[in-house]
């Protein structure tokens, strides 16, 4: 994600995937994915205009966990602001900075 942001870079990015499941048949992995950042600025970068960069960013994803895990994946990204996340401990654990 921060390569296609190139000079844009938002400070206070993490990803979090909130569900990941596989298919009964097993050819295809859904994955639920929310962007987080700390300003509804950061956001807008993120999305982009008309949601263009976060269509590329959502691509790249999923075509790296496609390499990854060996399966197709259907991956759905939303981009959320939560204030101040980088200041409140339970919010690292979760990411899973700490």
């Amino acid at each position: 994600m921060l390569l296609l942001l190139d000079k844009e870079v938002p400070h206070g990015v993490a990803v979090s995937i909130e569900k990941m499941r596989e298919r009964p048949a097993g050819d295809i992995m859904d994955v639920e994915a929310t962007i987080y950042c700390e300003r509804e600025s950061h956001k807008g970068i993120i999305i982009g205009k008309k949601g263009e960069m976060l269509k590329k960013i959502s691509s790249r994803a999923r075509t790296d966990m496609e390499n990854f895990f060996q399966c197709k994946i259907n991956l759905q990204c939303w981009v959320k602001v939560k204030e101040g996340w980088r200041n409140r401990e339970g919010l690292i654990h979760n990411f899973g900075l700490d």
